[in-house]
């Protein structure tokens, strides 16, 4: 039941990511969008994190852990695909995204906030999460501006 609830939701997700992306001309991007969370390495930990029992064993969060590292890692539409640590001091360094990674990154936003609450509320989310995530300064004034046009946010820019 846990395998047939989490398909569910990834594909609901998919669905809606797809119709933006397909608004933003990103047709591909629309199709293949997180197609890693198929993999097992993604699929397993996912599931029991978001579908497992309600108290979340410590081997289940660090297994869950490992696979949104992994899902990043394998999906330019996520910031953090985008940030490099120098490894000596450990200061960290944000690269531009393309277009495309950023326009569908932003569909993901929206994506998701449909499946789960089933409204479109992209503008308050990054409200709350936009100090949090590093992202380079083209990305953040791109990012920033496509919200203000297609969501209606009216926020203010991050500093970060």
């Amino acid at each position: 039941m846990r395998n047939w609830n989490y398909l569910k939701y990834v594909l609901k997700h998919k669905w809606y990511v797809l119709i933006y992306c397909w608004r933003f001309g990103l047709f591909w991007r629309g199709i293949v969008h997180d197609i890693s969370k198929f993999r097992p390495s993604e699929w397993g930990p996912y599931r029991d994190r978001f579908f497992g029992p309600e108290t979340i064993s410590e081997e289940t969060m660090a297994a869950f852990q490992m696979a949104w590292h992994l899902h990043q890692q394998r999906n330019r539409h996520h910031w953090q695909y985008w940030i490099e640590y120098d490894g000596e001091g450990w200061s960290m360094k944000t690269f531009q995204m393309p277009l495309d990674d950023a326009l569908e990154m932003i569909a993901d936003w929206m994506g998701a906030g449909r499946a789960i609450t089933g409204r479109m509320e992209v503008g308050e989310w990054y409200e709350k999460n936009k100090d949090k995530m590093h992202l380079h300064e083209g990305t953040r004034f791109f990012v920033e501006n496509t919200l203000r046009s297609y969501c209606g946010w009216n926020g203010t820019s991050s500093n970060a």
